[in-house]
């Protein structure tokens, strides 16, 4: 099974011989390679001529590419399971779905094949992996990480963003793709008494409420519980944006037929998106922004699981549109462009749990801090329970 597609030893000098290294998922143009998004459709694209300005910043800034990362094909789908490049294994959970679209990045980061991972997230695609092999993934705010040279050309739902089995690693990858990221200091005056706001009344599983539930307890910091109305309008509305936004990015490719059958069949599906529901699905994404812009100005963070429910097999993962569920908790987010990300969890039957943290719009560097200051209280109390059984 491929986590990787393409191994590279890409540097931007030899004084970066010894830096870190990043795997780069395969919608993001790395000159003299193909861009092939997973897909027999693309297998025949030519070279890129250039560079995608997050692998310019990426080399810049001391980072080594070492590879191009397999998906789920042309990013769209949520499980990974690619029947063409192979399906990424789960290195920490084997048996169960890498998650999409961003498998192999998330993956080779679990397995440890790399420091950090680059994926894309237009419905969770960097979300949804990272909870399922258990490791940080971040969706910046729309429109913060520059998106010049990544497939597809257009869309209002896709942000760049990295993986990493840690913060600090995550951050540092942040700080190189972005050029305005500086990130804030433990001490810094945003976290003082910062509270967050639980979001409740969602349609999780009792393993997921109870294991989120007991990692924010964990972190000691004010909590306000709070309900955000709309989540289903908002997750429907980020569907029919991305099913007309990949139609018309994708659309040329179903007469080759060789996109896979569960891909081509969604494909197929959204293109039957209206005018009039892509109307509709633009009222939303104004109405609740708003309405999560408004529990910002309370609580400059909200906390709520990632997915639904703890990973399924892969046995169980041939349907993909049936798997769509999955993004309930993350789509939304894309619609609204605030900045999320998620926080590897342990169910206590030693599934992977996600815990989803969503910030305002160009807060990243708050969530990040934020992000780090939970994972590191939770890591501590779970050092203290072990040392005392």
């Amino acid at each position: 099974m491929s986590i990787l597609i393409a191994a590279l030893n890409l540097t931007s000098a030899d004084r970066f011989a010894a830096a870190p290294t990043v795997v780069v998922k395969d919608t993001i143009d790395i000159a003299g390679h193909p861009t092939r998004a997973g897909s027999r459709a693309l297998e025949l694209a030519p070279v890129a001529q250039q560079h995608a300005e997050v692998v310019d910043r990426l080399l810049a800034n001391g980072w080594k590419i070492n590879g191009k990362a397999n998906l789920h094909e042309l990013a769209f789908g949520t499980t990974g399971v690619n029947h063409w490049t192979g399906t990424a294994n789960n290195p920490r959970f084997p048996g169960l779905i890498p998650g999409g679209s961003s498998s192999g990045s998330a993956a080779a980061v679990a397995a440890g094949l790399s420091a950090a991972g680059v994926g894309t997230d237009t419905g969770g695609s960097v979300r949804i992996p990272a909870a399922c092999c258990g490791v940080f993934g971040l969706k910046p705010s729309y429109g913060r990480v520059s998106r010049a040279g990544v497939m597809p050309a257009e869309s209002t739902l896709d942000c760049v963003g990295p993986l990493a089995r840690d913060m600090p690693t995550l951050t540092a990858v942040m700080e190189a793709i972005c050029c305005d990221f500086v990130a804030l200091q433990p001490d810094a005056p945003a976290l003082a008494n910062l509270r967050l706001g639980m979001v409740v009344e969602l349609n999780a599983s009792a393993a997921v409420k109870h294991t989120v539930e007991a990692a924010i307890a964990a972190t000691d910091l004010p909590l306000h519980l709070v309900t955000l109305p709309g989540m289903e309008q908002a997750y429907q509305a980020g569907m029919s944006i991305i099913n007309r936004e990949s139609w018309r990015a994708c659309q040329h490719l179903l007469a080759s037929g060789l996109i896979g059958d569960d891909v081509a069949q969604r494909l197929l599906a959204a293109g039957q998106t209206t005018d009039q529901e892509l109307a509709l699905a633009e009222q939303v994404r104004t109405e609740f922004s708003a309405a999560v812009d408004a529990l910002l100005t309370d609580c400059p963070v909200l906390a709520l699981p990632t997915m639904p429910d703890c990973p399924v097999s892969i046995e169980n993962a041939a349907d993909t549109r049936a798997l769509l569920g999955m993004t309930a908790f993350v789509r939304p987010f894309n619609l609204s462009g605030h900045p999320a990300i998620n926080i590897p969890l342990l169910s206590e039957d030693g599934l992977p749990v996600g815990l989803q943290l969503v910030a305002a719009r160009g807060a990243d560097e708050l969530l990040c801090a934020v992000a780090a200051l939970i994972a590191s209280r939770i890591a501590s109390q779970i050092a203290t329970r072990n040392n005392e059984q």
